[in-house]
């Protein structure tokens, strides 16, 4: 048993229950008696009490949260690091990790992951505004509440960024199914690391699937810096365009190539929401059932030697040296095949190398005039750029022209170039950036198009759904108006299409009986499918999730999946004991019937003379009556709730069979008499030996009269 439960911590700390273990601690359910509310505490394992490294990460784990203070992430309320004992006092959290959420929810619909993953940026975006680097980032480390609250847990290798510029040189340190390539080779970490571990969790929920996994970490980590993964829409095709490209961006593998912040992801994130359909203008190159661990660093002959994955998977690294008698033990077969892979790849290489030579003379750049650019706006020059010349935009401030007007063109007009050159435009501007104007919903999209255009940017039209502004209205920019963005950038002005879904609020239905649940969702216009789960402990049809989650706002006739509990892994064991009738000799025929059935199994003879009671099981859910009859007649009945063990008994008695013979009734019919009685006088005789006159009646049996007389019958 472990020795913690049921002690208090500094006279204030109970503790209940353990409800999880980790690497280098155990978590505990608590009750803080003193503010009397439930706690988590976090002990360090007895084993790394002398360990000056993990009391370190435990320590940083505590200075790292209590630093922070946000909804996305999880509260420190004390601390305690004695010599016998250290421990973190933390927020209680009532849910499950986001990891079990995704082996049980399998893929996960991408409006759902989205809610979850930009609570995690959120929650990213504050630690790293603190200075802090989580650095391991992943689904277990991510706890889910049952309203869909996302919370960010174990701090414990986080490090400060202005403390701390490396990860430690001969380990890499997280879980290498979500580690950033720089993490495992030991490089400089900083907040793209967390954005990588981001990208790959987004990758999980949208395709149930890690990106990399293998026999090994080592192998795992190895994929990590030398694999690209397959995109997500090859796994599970209904994935968006532009969510493809979010999640590839985030897990690029050079970090210069990632999202320079979380708050930038956001606002892609952002982006795509207002208009699920956007294709952004940048490419991608492209379970954990594990504790968070030490992984050794990659040897670099490993990193970078180049061959596939799939070699470093099937057999170790070669040495470079070759033992002779290793050498004479391979056969003719091992050269032969051999040869033949050398000759397949040759091959290859030759019919790539030719469609290559093809590609190029095909899509060869051709010789093309360069335009007039000066005195057109940038607008217009973009719009109009058939030669896919690639711009450079300088400012330079002209009082008597008009602000984003082109001032001038390198190279200059009527010179000859190759198409998709680059070319370089002074346009007209008294600053380097410039602010977004300002719109409202009064403004039509032709107002938005010249108000841009006139600041020297430029505007791209999003026509998206909205239920509240009027068609070819704007609802919105991006980036915001007021914001400045370099001369010449893009403005994407999202405009209403007049078309308006209503959308609805998805009520929070767990804990509901299934019927109570559809009813408020149909009542609301949406859509309801169930599924049924023979794990849940819940009873018999409460629902125990629904997807998309609670909360979250969806369109009127969108379909809502209810996991409700089949409650076959609810069912508890009672066992009545059936007091049977107290002097009864013979054997009696017991029927046991369960809800109208006949048991067959528990019905049986007994005998009571032998045994007070019989004693009778039964297994199931909710609530069931039994009936129990002794030789055809109602004797008992039970009312069992199986959820509280509780047996309600009725009682009837017995009545044995009598044992005295029956008389049988005479049929034979006998005739009255009619004759009249003869009536005689009485006759009067002496009796001897006395002077006492007896007299007999003739109508009296002479028997009936005799006397006794000294010892005599006399008559």
């Amino acid at each position: 048993m472990d020795k913690y439960l049921g002690k208090r911590l500094d006279g204030r700390y109970e503790i209940h229950e353990l409800i999880g273990v980790g690497g280098m601690a155990n978590v505990y359910r608590c009750t803080d008696t003193m503010d009397d509310r439930e706690v988590a505490i976090k002990i360090l394992k007895d084993e790394y009490l002398n360990n000056e490294e993990f009391i370190r990460r435990f320590k940083n784990e505590s200075k790292a949260i209590a630093i922070m203070s946000h909804p996305n992430i999880v509260k420190v309320y004390d601390v305690s690091f004695g010599d016998m004992i250290q421990y973190i006092v933390m927020e209680y959290i009532d849910g499950i990790t986001l990891k079990e959420y995704i082996d049980r929810q399998g893929v996960i619909e991408w409006k759902d992951a989205l809610h979850l993953t930009t609570q995690v940026l959120r929650a990213l975006q504050h630690a790293h505004e603190s200075g802090i680097v989580h650095r391991d980032i992943k689904p277990q480390n991510i706890m889910l509440l049952q309203d869909g609250t996302i919370k960010v847990t174990d701090f414990g290798i986080a490090r400060f960024s202005d403390k701390a510029t490396r990860t430690m040189t001969d380990q890499a340190i997280g879980s290498v199914h979500y580690i950033a390539p720089e993490q495992a080779r030991g490089d400089v970490t900083d907040g793209k690391t967390d954005i990588y571990s981001v990208g790959v969790m987004l990758y999980e929920m949208l395709t149930g699937k890690l990106p990399f996994e293998g026999d090994s970490a080592v192998s795992v980590a190895l994929m990590q810096l030398q694999s690209t993964p397959k995109r997500p829409r090859e796994v599970n095709p209904s994935i968006p365009v532009g969510l493809e490209q979010i999640t590839m961006r985030a897990m690029e593998k050079q970090p210069a190539d990632r999202y320079t912040s979380a708050a930038e992801m956001l606002s892609d994130i952002e982006r795509f929401r207002l208009n699920p359909s956007i294709v952004f203008d940048y490419n991608s190159s492209f379970v954990d059932k594990q504790p968070t661990r030490y992984v050794g660093n990659v040897p670099k002959k490993q990193i970078e030697k180049p061959k596939h994955v799939a070699e470093e998977k099937s057999k170790p690294v070669e040495p470079e040296e070759t033992d002779e008698d290793e050498i004479k033990e391979r056969s003719g077969v091992f050269y032969a095949v051999k040869g033949v892979l050398i000759a397949a790849v040759a091959v290859c290489v030759i019919i790539f190398a030719l469609a290559l030579v093809r590609g190029f003379s095909s899509n060869q750049a051709k010789d093309v005039i360069v335009p007039e650019y000066v005195g057109k706006t940038l607008a217009e020059v973009k719009e109009n750029n058939p030669d896919n010349f690639q711009f450079e935009i300088k400012s330079k401030y002209d009082e008597s022209k008009s602000l984003g007007v082109v001032l001038a063109q390198e190279p200059v007009k009527g010179m000859t170039v190759k198409s998709g050159s680059a070319m370089t435009l002074t346009v007209n501007s008294n600053e380097d950036e410039v602010s977004v104007p300002f719109f409202t919903t009064s403004n039509k999209k032709s107002d938005a198009e010249k108000a841009i255009k006139d600041v020297g940017l430029i505007p791209e039209i999003v026509m998206v759904d909205s239920t509240k502004t009027a068609k070819d209205y704007i609802i919105g920019t991006f980036p915001v108006a007021g914001a400045k963005t370099p001369v010449g950038s893009t403005v994407y002005v999202y405009v209403s299409n007049g078309e308006r879904s209503e959308n609805v609020e998805i009520p929070a239905v767990i804990g509901m009986t299934v019927e109570e649940a559809q009813s408020q969702l149909s009542e609301l216009g949406l859509t309801v499918e169930t599924v049924y789960d023979d794990e849940s402990k819940e009873k018999r049809d409460i629902v125990i999730s629904s997807s998309p989650l609670p909360h979250g706002k969806i369109e009127k006739g969108t379909v809502v999946t209810l996991t409700v509990s089949s409650g076959t892994a609810d069912k508890s064991t009672v066992t009545v004991n059936v007091d049977l009738p107290a002097g009864v000799e013979e054997s009696i025929e017991m029927t046991v019937i369960v809800d109208g059935a006949v048991d067959s199994e528990q019905s049986k003879t007994v005998i009571p003379a032998y045994g007070a009671t019989a004693s009778l099981e039964f297994k199931g859910t909710g609530t069931s009556v039994v009936i129990v009859q002794l030789n055809g007649q109602v004797y008992r009945e039970y009312t069992i709730d199986f959820s509280t063990g509780s047996v309600s008994t009725v009682t009837h008695d017995y009545v044995p069979p009598t044992t005295e013979p029956t008389v049988e009734p005479t049929t034979e019919y006998v005739e009255p008499t009619t004759e009249e009685p003869v009536t005689e006088e009485p006759v009067y005789t002496e009796a001897p030996f006395t002077e006492e006159i007896i007299y007999t009646d003739p109508t009296v049996a002479v028997e009936e009269q005799a006397e006794e007389y000294n010892g005599e019958i006399v008559i």
